[in-house]
């Protein structure tokens, strides 16, 4: 039982397990307008003056507002402007799905005020030179709503350089797949209770096919967007956030209640920064200058505890008292690393260690790169989810253990001694890269080498360590690691 997942542990009462991308959040933009140089380069070459440029989009601006409502005419539709703050276009879409169905096509356009990238012409009295500068405005939006990939929207913008907003639940996705395969689920709020086969569910969401993706989003441009075919340009597609969920899935509310509240409490003061780094495959730095920290709130899905670094937090909910959530967030790709071909300045390449890219085509190895994450997070908390398995795991540490002739004493973990020594050995920074004789010095200032290797061969007799083959580093065990976090 020690070595138990907590999805292993519980296996009898639950449902199963499923693991796939939450929420996926995709930007389009058109190459090269999306930056300013490019913009200026590309009027140049239209052979339009810069102080031309509000004149240069305006037509365009009206022939995406043709089109929108030429789009609403046809499917019997009525554009909603909407300019209440705290209106939720999630709930307003409910309410028309609920009278028109779910059958696919153009389900509702919205048009709001909202923020968008633009750009403003500048003269440098200095180099004489004339040119765009990047600014921001309002400028109207339209949402579609289609339901090719289960529920999602697409955001066109009116002005200049009319980037791109895509948005799809992954799981909406996974629930057309299985419907069209004739298997049973029950979903709630975009999230399932209920999967007849868990197993081929999973394959599923392994096998998304991001090519059919990038062909569909180009399909979305060029039916709601028209200015891109105006222009004889395309546009590229970025990663702009996305979410990672692993869900075990419980049959009863009870079941997961019944441990539930102790894994948060024990969560919101175990976990620390050097934690957070070793659940998303880093090295904390004592240099780094990100933001990094835990945070406990209630919401109507659930409690949850979320720990955040950088542009990626992880987080866990009981999702309706139900399901044991765990999510993985990214705001930006590149903060993971992966192994992928590099191309150089002069002109070669090479396959190395390197941030991620944003395109799409990223998608299954982010896809890697956060469920490794989830995995890390599963681990650390299915050594802390019981009480009773403390208990046993007290009683190993507390016995005397003979080994080469040799006696090595117990722990007591009531003693301050011991317990700073485990809390030490469950430091983030040595989950990945180990310990060595040296470097427990450091937190122990006042041992000697010698104190050290006698501490460390009682550890590993013990089964807290092991030795890395012939190196003189050390990692926790399984046990150790979850003896340790008691």
């Amino acid at each position: 039982m020690a070595d138990e997942l907590l999805s292993d542990r519980y296996a009898d009462i639950l449902d199963g397990v499923l693991r796939s991308y939450d929420r996926i959040v995709i930007t389009g933009s058109l190459q090269p307008l999306c930056y300013a140089q490019g913009m200026t380069r590309y009027l140049y070459a239209q052979g339009i003056r810069i102080f031309d440029y509000a004149r240069f989009a305006e037509p365009l601006r009206e022939r995406i507002r043709e089109h929108a409502e030429a789009l609403a005419q046809a499917n019997g539709l009525t554009i909603e402007f909407v300019r209440k703050k705290n209106f939720r276009k999630e709930d307003r879409v409910r309410e028309i799905l609920k009278a028109r169905g779910e059958h696919p096509g153009l389900v509702h356009i919205f048009a709001a005020m909202e923020p968008c990238p633009s750009y403003r012409p500048w003269h440098d009295k200095k180099t004489g030179k004339t040119y765009l500068k990047p600014d921001s405005g309002k400028c109207l939006h339209y949402y579609f709503m289609d339901e090719q990939l289960g529920l999602c929207y697409l955001r066109v913008p009116t002005w200049c350089p009319f980037r791109l907003q895509f948005y799809f639940n992954f799981h909406a996705w996974l629930a057309a797949q299985l419907r069209e395969r004739g298997i049973a689920f029950d979903l709630l709020d975009n999230a399932f209770t209920h999967i007849a086969d868990y197993d081929l569910a999973n394959q599923l969401a392994d096998e998304f096919d991001v090519e059919k993706l990038h062909q569909r989003l180009d399909e979305l441009a060029r039916q709601y967007c028209p200015v891109a075919h105006n222009l004889e340009l395309t546009y590229h597609w970025s990663i702009m956030q996305a979410e990672y969920a692993t869900d075990l899935v419980f049959k009863s509310q009870d079941a997961l209640q019944a441990f539930y509240p102790h894994l948060l409490e024990t969560l919101i003061r175990a976990v620390k920064p050097t934690d957070i780094a070793t659940f998303l495959g880093r090295k904390l730095h004592g240099n780094y200058q990100g933001e990094m920290g835990n945070r406990f709130n209630k919401r109507w899905l659930g409690s949850r505890v979320k720990h955040q670094m950088g542009p990626v937090s992880i987080k866990i909910y009981d999702k309706f008292g139900l399901i044991l959530r765990i999510e993985t967030t990214v705001n930006n790709v590149s903060f993971f690393r992966h192994y992928r071909q590099v191309q150089h300045r002069d002109g070669t390449s090479s396959m190395r260690w390197a941030p991620m890219k944003k395109t799409i085509h990223s998608l299954p190895a982010l896809q890697e790169a956060l469920s490794a994450a989830n995995q890390r997070y599963l681990k650390f908390i299915s050594s802390i989810a019981t009480p009773e398995v403390g208990v046993e795991k007290l009683h190993r540490l507390a016995e005397t253990k003979t080994e080469n002739n040799r006696r090595h004493k117990g722990f007591n973990l009531f003693s301050e001694e011991d317990t700073c020594l485990f809390r030490t050995s469950l430091s983030g920074e040595f989950f990945i890269s180990g310990f060595t004789n040296k470097e427990l010095r450091r937190h122990f200032p006042n041992k000697n080498s010698g104190q050290i290797t006698r501490l460390l061969s009682r550890l590993r007799a013990h089964d807290v360590i092991k030795k890395v083959g012939k190196r003189y580093k050390y990692y926790l065990t399984e046990f150790g690691r979850q003896a340790a976090a008691k």
